[in-house]
């Protein structure tokens, strides 16, 4: 069986996004994780069009389990897991892995199916209905990475994280962001 991550060796451990927890993140870190916009138009509103998206896995599996328990799937059902470099210019700025359900797609009439290389955020955020149900922060160490990523995202340090469960017509998806330290000097 294909692995469930080119990013991870194993399941990063998450915080609940609980009241006080914005106040224990570098400032700049807080500003990247609290951003309620679309991340991808703050990059392109900093570096134009040299925003690019580099595809890292894109496959059917299954998530894992605490990715499961949030969207509330079956241990055996599969989901569209995708994992993306945003760049610019390939200066790697955040590395990103959504998984979206099957009955998610649906809801969206497949343009989650068929993304290539646009972001994610150009087409969720268009969505006039949009829900962000909830978040949660992480901060990484290097060794839960594969080397692949490390490699990828120039990773030599913890990488703090956030991931939130979105709705598209009451249909859940997740996207988790990793905020590589170039992209933390823009804030």
């Amino acid at each position: 069986m294909a692995s469930k991550s080119f990013l991870f060796k194993r399941e990063p451990l998450w915080l609940e996004n609980r009241s006080g927890i914005r106040h224990t993140l570098p400032k700049n870190v807080q500003s990247w994780t609290y951003e309620p916009g679309s991340l991808t138009q703050r990059l392109r509103d900093y570096y134009g069009d040299a925003i690019g998206v580099k595809i890292l896995l894109q496959q059917w599996n299954t998530p894992f389990l605490t990715e499961r328990r949030l969207l509330k799937l079956h241990e055996n059902k599969y989901s569209l897991i995708r994992e993306v470099l945003l760049h610019a210019d390939g200066k790697p700025l955040i590395l990103a892995r959504t998984i979206i359900p099957t009955r998610t797609i649906k809801a969206a009439k497949s343009n989650l199916a068929h993304l290539g290389s646009r972001p994610l955020g150009e087409v969720i955020f268009s969505y006039p209905k949009l829900e962000r149900i909830e978040m949660d922060v992480t901060f990484i160490d290097p060794p839960i990475w594969t080397q692949p990523a490390i490699a990828e995202g120039h990773i030599d340090q913890p990488i703090w994280g956030r991931r939130t469960v979105y709705a598209i017509a009451h249909r859940q998806m997740l996207v988790s962001e990793f905020f590589l330290p170039e992209v933390l000097e823009v804030f």
